[in-house]
């Protein structure tokens, strides 16, 4: 049964008391992916976007800021509060910064990220975050180990800083040689 992004964070919220919104909506792309591998369906019908932050759900996010917050959230199926529980299990001791960084390192936000401009949205597409989940980012079931907060820190760190080194300026010398080669080299092929 597919709920609502409201749902699935009132159940996260149960579960992590003073759950931080960024953190949230971490644990929402993470419960949606988990769910897309295991059950060939989406978890909540909601949009994740990539934004400069990660993915977010941009309709909870408006929701919620607006004071838009259900009373009583619907009853969820053992499917839907196993994902969830399995989800709150693997990444519930990281912070938001830690998810933040794990999910930049991950082609959903990648391929989204490519579309916007920064300080603005793209959609992540459900297939590209159930490919992900079913290839790259699948469970390794019985070899699992829950993932550490430091551990993860530690392996991230500087990340940011690798994945953008500055540009350097173009050599034109250096060009024309390079066009030069390759030139030669479909010379040789043809």
């Amino acid at each position: 049964m597919t709920v609502s992004a409201l749902d699935v964070a009132a159940a996260l919220r149960h579960r992590l008391p003073g759950l931080p919104t960024k953190k949230l909506h971490k644990l929402l792309y993470y419960c949606q992916g988990h769910h897309l591998a295991a059950f060939g369906v989406p978890l909540f019908r909601e949009t994740i976007s990539a934004w400069d932050m990660g993915p977010v759900v941009g309709s909870l996010w408006q929701a919620e800021r607006g004071g838009d917050i259900p009373a009583s959230p619907l009853e969820l199926g053992e499917a839907e509060l196993n994902t969830i529980g399995y989800v709150v299990s693997r990444y519930g001791k990281l912070t938001g910064t830690d998810l933040e960084h794990l999910t930049h390192s991950e082609t959903p936000w990648q391929y989204a990220n490519t579309l916007r401009m920064p300080g603005e949205s793209a959609r992540i597409e459900l297939e590209w975050i159930r490919e992900y989940f079913t290839t790259v980012g699948a469970v390794d079931n019985d070899d699992e180990v829950p993932v550490d907060a430091a551990e993860v820190r530690a392996i991230l760190k500087g990340a940011e800083a690798r994945r953008n080194p500055t540009p350097r300026a173009d050599d034109p010398q250096r060009l024309r040689a390079r066009i030069a080669e390759m030139r030669a080299q479909l010379g040789r092929s043809a």
